[in-house]
C-alpha cells in the first residue's frame, strides 16, 4: 500500500518571524481529497551538557504553555548557520559555557502531524566557561545543575515536561558513562 499523500496545491496563510503556516490541499492514497495545515519551522538544536557529574539544564518561561519549563539548552537554527554552529552558539548564549568537543547524537521531529520542525540533539561532557555570555534580549534563563544520579528521579517527578529534554535525559541514562 502507498502511504504518500500527493500535494495538489499550497497556500501560505501566515508568515511570521519564526514560523510560516501553509494550507495544503492533498490527495490521499485512497483518492479522496483533504486539507492539511502545516507549520514550517527552520529547525532547532538541543545540547545535552554534562560536567563533573552534573547535567546543565535551564529554567525558562514558555509563553505557549504559560509556565516555566526545565529544558536542555536549545534554540532555533538561524538562516545560514550550520546545526553544529547553532549548538555551540546556543550553549554559550544560554549557559555561559562553550566546548571544543561536541557530538551530534541524532535528529528528531517534534510534532510531525502538523509541523516540520527538526531538532538535532548534541552531547558534550567537556564544558569550558566562556567570557562571552550574550543572551538574546527577549530571553531570560536560569542555569540549573542536576547530579546525574538524580536525573531518573527528576524525570519521574514530572517536573520535566519538555520532550527534547526528556529525550536527552533518557539518552543520558541509557548511554553515557556517569563518572564524568
Amino acid at each position: 500500500m502507498t502511504f504518500e499523500e500527493r500535494t495538489l496545491q499550497k497556500e501560505e496563510i501566515y508568515s511570521g518571524r519564526i514560523i510560516t503556516v501553509e494550507k495544503h490541499d492533498v490527495e490521499l492514497p485512497n483518492g479522496h481529497r483533504t486539507t492539511r495545515e502545516i507549520v514550517k519551522h527552520p529547525g532547532a538544536v538541543a545540547v545535552l551538557a554534562v560536567h563533573e557529574g552534573k547535567v546543565l539544564l535551564i529554567k525558562q518561561f514558555r509563553q505557549a504553555m504559560e509556565e516555566v519549563l526545565i529544558e536542555v539548552p536549545a534554540g532555533k537554527v538561524e538562516q545560514g548557520e550550520t546545526r553544529d554552529y547553532t549548538a555551540l552558539r546556543e550553549l554559550e548564549e544560554e549557559t555561559g559555557y562553550t566546548t571544543d568537543d561536541i557530538t551530534h547524537l541524532y535528529d528528531f521531529y517534534v510534532s510531525p502531524g502538523f509541523c516540520d520542525e527538526l531538532i538535532s540533539l548534541y552531547y558534550t561532557d567537556q564544558l569550558i566557561p566562556s567570557d562571552e555570555l550574550t543572551a538574546d534580549d527577549d530571553e531570560f534563563v536560569e542555569k540549573m545543575w542536576v547530579p546525574v544520579d538524580k536525573v531518573k528521579q527528576l524525570l519521574q517527578s514530572n517536573q520535566v515536561r519538555d520532550a527534547k529534554t526528556m529525550l536527552a535525559l533518557q539518552y543520558l541514562l541509557l548511554n553515557c558513562n556517569h563518572s564524568n
